[in-house]
């Protein structure tokens, strides 16, 4: 069960559903929202993250040990981002994790907390670690700038889309212009018991989840949840870009990771769709994408952008032509959807060389 926000009393205020139930979707206004949140004079109340500590003096060499990144040198403030696989290299778990030289924060979805922190508790044997569940007693507010009035908080800076030490990007995009670059975001921990007088002094107006979706999507950062499901493998994402160190030692589902990078191809890709908007509605999440009339994949996630209109998320099959115009269909309503390359259908070694193909520019509303 979330916990509800104090910020759903606030003024406008409409509640979410799905991963945000218990924070507002917005507060009368999403696009003034948005705007406001995409320029960092609005921050976003993400109350309904989880959030699990690991502390002792083994917590970094073991978290290395189990997860897919390299963080037995992070230092104290420093951010990253780590997956906990299946043995077949599945995405079970995806994790910001923070340490603030005492204890990593592992920040995630709520419902993800409880069952992330059993699993950890399962694996600690002798070593030195503790790990506790502490999303009844923090809070996670976000913003695309630093908030001045915050400082002496914890802060989680969004790696996306930064190609990490050990990892690889999956798209032909030139780095430049990957539209991550337009979103830096950072997540901030807020003692629950405090969190309205935190949002209070930080004298900025708040957005709700629709402003921070509609923005997440457009920078094509994937959401544990919305592009997951129980299948997914990290380079169908262009995961392998933030979470994943492709040298680093053993854990569980490496085997998977080197496979597809070094002599495959993943079977899905993560694409960005831009969707006819003259039927002034938005297709639901999980909407078949049709190719005529071949069902090629679905939506994960949709959201009306404040310049683009209406934009989606969609998990397709790697075979799919990069050029075709496909459509999603919901409930007998028909989207016309024009593709965005975010993982290439050629993904693995060779995307990282050089093509000479660049992201196709954006249409505005």
């Amino acid at each position: 069960m979330s916990i509800k926000s104090p910020l759903l009393v606030r003024h406008g205020a409409v509640e979410a559903s799905g991963a945000d139930a218990g924070t507002a979707a917005h507060y009368g206004d999403p696009l003034r929202e948005q705007r406001a949140l995409a320029r960092g004079e609005a921050i976003t109340d993400l109350s309904s993250r989880g959030v699990v500590t690991v502390s002792g003096e083994d917590r970094l060499s073991w978290l290395n040990t189990l997860s897919s990144q390299q963080v037995t040198n992070l230092r104290p403030g420093e951010s990253s981002e780590l997956l906990l696989l299946s043995i077949q290299g599945r995405i079970e778990h995806d994790a910001r994790i923070l340490d603030d030289g005492e204890r990593a924060w592992l920040i995630v979805e709520g419902a993800e907390a409880p069952q992330l922190a059993d699993w950890l508790n399962s694996m600690k044997f002798m070593l030195r670690v503790e790990i506790q569940d502490v999303t009844a007693d923090w809070a996670v507010a976000g913003s695309v700038a630093p908030v001045p009035a915050w400082t002496d908080f914890a802060v989680w800076a969004d790696p996306w889309p930064r190609v990490g030490p050990g990892g690889h990007a999956y798209t032909e995009t030139a780095d430049p212009a990957h539209p991550g670059h337009e979103r830096p975001w950072y997540e901030y921990l807020i003692p629950r018991e405090g969190f309205e007088a935190a949002v209070d002094a930080s004298g900025l107006p708040l957005a709700g989840s629709m402003a921070a979706e509609a923005l997440r999507i457009a920078a094509w950062r994937p959401r544990l949840g919305a592009e997951t499901d129980d299948k997914s493998i990290p380079h169908e994402l262009d995961l392998i870009r933030t979470a994943v160190h492709l040298s680093k030692g053993c854990y569980k589902g490496q085997e998977t990771i080197a496979r597809v990078h070094n002599l495959g191809h993943p079977p899905r890709r993560l694409v960005f769709l831009q969707l006819d908007g003259s039927q002034h509605t938005l297709p639901a999440a999980e909407s078949p994408v049709k190719l005529g009339e071949r069902v090629v994949g679905r939506v994960t996630s949709v959201a009306q952008h404040y310049e683009m209109g209406p934009v989606a998320l969609a998990v397709v099959k790697r075979s799919v032509d990069p050029e075709a115009q496909l459509v999603v269909e919901d409930e007998g309503e028909l989207y016309a959807a024009a593709q965005e390359l975010v993982v290439s259908p050629n993904a693995g070694q060779a995307v990282g060389r050089p093509t000479g193909l660049l992201r196709t520019p954006r249409s505005r509303a």
